[in-house]
């Protein structure tokens, strides 16, 4: 098994372990990030009804920036996230930091998110 292979394995494993204890609902949706090396994307999701509120990503033509995998672009990517967010009238959150390590992109994108006025 190469090393690709067991990070893939682990996170799966603490996204898992994440995942019985966070749950999305009407009130409180779920805010998902998932971080790809050249991109951010992250979801607002309510899970007992199965739908995205809002959804944001490096890759909207709105939000384009030349390095979309960078601090710099969560930071735009969690402002956006919480505008759209609250435009579709959410106001507080559940984090969900999909496996990732609460550090770097992650957690530029969850400060942004705050500082546009999501609570979590």
């Amino acid at each position: 098994m190469d090393i690709c292979t067991q990070k893939r394995t682990r996170r799966s494993r603490r996204r898992k372990g994440l995942r019985k204890t966070l749950r999305g609902t009407p009130l409180r949706p779920r805010l998902a990030v998932f971080r790809s090396p050249r991109h951010i994307y992250v979801q607002v999701i309510d899970d007992l009804a199965g739908r995205t509120l809002a959804a944001a990503s490096s890759r909207d033509v709105e939000l384009a920036n030349k390095s979309g995998g960078n601090a710099d672009a969560a930071t735009i990517v969690g402002r956006a996230v919480a505008e759209r967010a609250i435009k579709a009238g959410v106001g507080q959150v559940v984090f969900d930091r999909g496996g990732y390590l609460y550090h770097g992109r992650v957690k530029a994108l969850a400060d942004a998110a705050r500082a546009a006025g999501l609570k979590f």
